[in-house]
């Protein structure tokens, strides 16, 4: 009896350590991710800053730089725009990646928005000629596309996320950030339609803690239901 009630004691112990760690785990991620938010959001609403320069490229992550409010200013390389499919509150949608050029020769993608995927394959949406300043959310390159997307396909031009190192190797610039800019809205009406960034976190860490330190609860109910059965055990 005491070898059976010594085994149940040490496999409570142990769960419950193991259960309570790991909500304890999720409260720190908990904190974490509403610090992250808490910077995001700041990031948003801030005054806008030049964007990173080529001396600042390595040092950019997207826990540090991603959705800060950037402004910069270039001509648009409109022939090298890249169509990109997107679902959009529009239906089916395509954002326009163009290449901006800066004084410095550099290459900025920009998002400027989105277009009805009938409209951007026909061509049907504003070009900007000239220099130009545009203002916006910097972003970090999209390696991976949303849950049905396709792999990219720079062979035959065809693009299903906004992976800037790949598009901008294929269209040849040396000299190109690894980010890119989501422009914000410039006009209510008219292609393509700025300001389609969606700042959204998941954040479960709260009910995934709760979850934890209640299993950790009722292992220590059942070992204490097992203690107080085994006590009472006559002899």
């Amino acid at each position: 009896m005491r070898l059976r009630l010594l085994i149940v004691l040490i496999l409570a112990a142990l769960g419950i350590t193991g259960f309570m760690s790991l909500g304890i785990w999720q409260v720190q991620r908990l904190h974490w991710k509403l610090d992250l938010i808490e910077r995001v959001e700041a990031r948003i609403h801030a005054a806008p800053v030049p964007a990173p320069g080529p001396n600042l490229w390595p040092t950019i992550t997207r826990e540090t730089d991603e959705y800060t409010r950037v402004t910069l200013t270039g001509s648009f390389l409109n022939d090298d725009t890249v169509l990109i499919y997107t679902p959009s509150d529009f239906g089916p949608g395509m954002w326009v990646l163009t290449p901006l050029r800066l004084a410095d020769s550099t290459i900025v993608m920009i998002n400027r928005g989105v277009v009805p995927q009938d409209h951007a394959l026909s061509g049907d949406f504003s070009h900007v000629e000239g220099e130009t300043t545009v203002t916006g959310l910097l972003r970090i390159t999209e390696d991976k596309g949303w849950l049905f997307s396709q792999d990219n396909d720079p062979a035959n031009g065809k693009w299903y996320r906004r992976d800037i190192a790949s598009i901008t190797s294929a269209k040849g610039f040396d000299q190109a950030a690894p980010y890119f800019v989501d422009q914000e809205l410039t006009a209510p009406t008219g292609w393509p339609r700025g300001g389609q960034t969606v700042v959204s976190f998941r954040n479960a860490h709260l009910s995934y803690a709760l979850t934890w330190f209640a299993l950790a609860a009722v292992v220590a109910l059942g070992a204490a239901l097992v203690l107080r059965h085994e006590l009472r055990r006559k002899p």
